[in-house]
C-alpha cells in the first residue's frame, strides 16, 4: 500500500499549497504603485469664487489633465474693481432738526462702477508628493489673456430747486462738467440710483490680465475639485480707467486675491 499512499500524499500538499497561495493573496492585495498608474482623469470643470483687494470676481474654468502634476485651461471670468480710495457713506441733513433726513449710503466723488469681462489661459503645477493618496496637493497656477473693461455711469438722485426756487425735487444724474457743483455737494445728495440704471450708456476698454498664485487641490485623485489659492493679480488697460472725479485715477490695478473653487474631474 506505499506505493498507493505516496502519491496521495503528494495531491494533498499541492492542494494545501494552492490553498495557503490563495488565501495569501487575498490578505495581502497588491499595493497599487502610483509611481507609474496613468492619469485617472483627463478634464475638469472648475467654478470659482474669488476674493480680492478692491473687488471680487467669479469665473468658469475648462481644464486637460495631461498628467497627474499639470492642468492646462482656460477660463473666463465677470469681476467688479473699485477704487482704493472709494468708500460709502451717509450723510444726516439739518441734525439739529427732529426731523432731520439721512441719506442712502452712497459713494462721494464716484463717477463709474468698473466691471471687467476676462478670457484667459493658464497652467496649475503640483509639487507635492504625498497628495498623490491623499491629502492636500501643493503647487503654483499661472494666467494670463486679455480682459475688456466696462464703464457703467454712476447715478444719484439729487436735490433740485424749480426754476423758480420755491419748490425742490428729485433729479437723477450721472456727473458732467455742467452739473458738478451739484453732484459734488453733500447737501444736495439724496442716495444713488439703481446699479442697472447706467446700463443704456455703458463704454468699453480693452486691456490685459495676469495673476500668480500658490494652489492648494484637496485630494489630487478625488473625481470633484474641492481648492483654494492665493496670490497676486494684475489689470492693466491702455488708458486711465475714470472711476472717480475727486481722486487720480491709474490704467493699471494690482490687487493680492483669494479664490475657492469647486468643480468635477471626468
Amino acid at each position: 500500500m506505499k506505493w498507493v499512499s505516496l502519491p496521495v500524499s503528494l495531491l494533498l500538499v499541492c492542494l494545501l499549497s494552492t490553498g495557503l497561495g490563495y488565501a495569501q493573496s487575498v490578505v495581502q492585495p497588491k499595493q497599487l504603485d502610483y509611481s507609474t498608474m496613468g492619469v485617472l482623469y483627463q478634464k475638469e470643470k472648475v467654478f470659482e469664487f474669488r476674493a480680492h483687494s478692491n473687488g471680487g470676481a467669479v469665473s468658469m474654468q475648462f481644464g486637460k489633465i495631461p498628467t497627474f502634476y499639470k492642468t492646462n485651461y482656460y477660463q473666463f471670468d465677470l469681476g467688479l474693481l473699485k477704487h482704493p480710495k472709494e468708500f460709502r457713506q451717509s450723510v444726516t441733513f439739518n441734525s439739529s432738526n427732529p426731523f432731520a433726513r439721512t441719506s442712502n449710503s452712497y459713494t462721494y466723488g464716484k463717477q463709474n462702477y468698473f466691471m471687467i469681462l476676462r478670457g484667459g489661459v493658464g497652467k496649475k503645477i503640483y509639487f507635492s508628493e504625498k497628495a498623490k493618496r491623499k491629502g492636500v496637493a501643493a503647487g503654483v497656477n499661472y494666467e494670463l489673456g486679455p480682459s475688456i473693461g466696462l464703464l457703467i455711469p454712476y447715478y444719484l438722485k439729487l436735490s433740485r430747486l424749480e426754476e423758480n426756487g420755491f419748490r425742490d425735487y428729485i433729479s437723477t444724474e450721472r456727473y458732467s462738467e455742467e452739473n458738478a457743483d451739484v453732484f459734488l455737494d453733500n447737501t444736495k445728495i439724496i442716495g444713488p440710483a439703481s446699479f442697472f440704471h447706467g446700463f443704456g450708456k455703458l463704454s468699453a476698454l480693452p486691456g490685459l490680465h495676469a495673476r500668480l498664485g500658490a494652489h492648494f487641490s484637496v485630494g489630487a485623485f478625488d473625481k470633484y475639485v474641492k481648492a483654494f489659492e492665493m496670490g497676486i493679480m494684475v489689470d492693466a488697460f491702455f488708458q486711465r480707467v475714470p472711476i472717480m472725479i475727486i481722486e487720480n485715477n491709474s490704467p493699471a490695478f494690482i490687487n493680492g486675491y483669494l479664490s475657492f473653487q469647486i468643480g468635477k474631474r471626468q
